[in-house]
């Protein structure tokens, strides 16, 4: 199986502008998401996605590799679904699977993507699996920046939202979850989702997934073991720094 790991990124974050050139522990934290990304066995290659020069050539200067994608993109998943065409095209080669890693997941842990990948890997019915997390404290329930996720009893989203869903005494459970930035598709439901129109509650929440549960399509989540924290915020920036450097100690 050929499996294309692609980093969407881009200066131009409206929380927070060039946050993925923005250094963490001394490197940019897309330098910290790239690695982590590409040292997963899995992958028959990483690349980033970018519409910025300044991204692209910080990537070539680690000896990475880059694709450049229009400007138009409001969307992650649209930024991937472009990069792979242009990839496939340039390569003259199709990927099976590609795993979709957002440049703001400077914690990721390379065996996050294999506990995304080996489902789909055991079933090929399954077009789409998003890892999650579980939600641990108040403050993160409640904040906007956290993407939060409900399930059916298959394991299937029902829904997203920034709000705290499915009700604020759940906390007390454990049993609340959030999105990872971290997806897996089937390369043809990639290409489809391209040509999908942007939905309403898409844009509402502005959170990509929404399209694909819009439109009636099986979502598979899947529980990571581990506990990540997304970079949406400088104040986010400097508690993830404080983070890993007592992870590295």
């Amino acid at each position: 199986m050929k499996i294309l790991a692609i980093i969407p990124a881009r200066m131009g974050s409206s929380r927070f502008p060039g946050k993925p050139l923005e250094k963490i522990l001394d490197k940019p934290m897309i330098g910290h998401v790239y690695d982590g990304v590409r040292k997963n066995p899995l992958l028959t290659s990483t690349v980033v996605a970018t519409c910025d020069i300044e991204i692209a050539s910080f990537i070539e200067s680690i000896d990475g590799r880059c694709v450049m994608t229009s400007t138009h993109h409001k969307r992650a998943t649209d930024r991937c679904a472009d990069a792979l065409e242009i990839l496939e095209e340039k390569n003259k080669l199709k990927y099976d699977i590609i795993v979709m890693v957002q440049g703001d997941e400077p914690m990721i842990n390379p065996e996050m993507i294999s506990e995304g990948l080996q489902p789909m890997l055991n079933d090929s019915s399954i077009q789409i699996i998003n890892l999650m997390g579980r939600i641990e404290t108040e403050t993160e329930f409640k904040d906007p920046n956290v993407v939060k996720v409900v399930c059916n009893m298959a394991g299937n989203a029902l829904y997203f939202s920034r709000e705290p869903i499915p009700n604020q005494q759940k906390i007390k459970t454990n049993n609340i979850f959030k999105q990872y930035g971290i997806i897996m598709f089937r390369r043809n439901f990639l290409l489809e989702y391209l040509k999908m129109n942007p939905t309403p509650l898409e844009k509402l929440e502005s959170i990509d997934m929404l399209r694909i549960v819009e439109n009636g399509i099986t979502l598979k989540m899947v529980l990571s073991k581990y506990n990540i924290y997304t970079v949406d915020t400088p104040t986010e920036l400097t508690q993830i720094e404080n983070m890993m450097r007592n992870l590295s100690n």
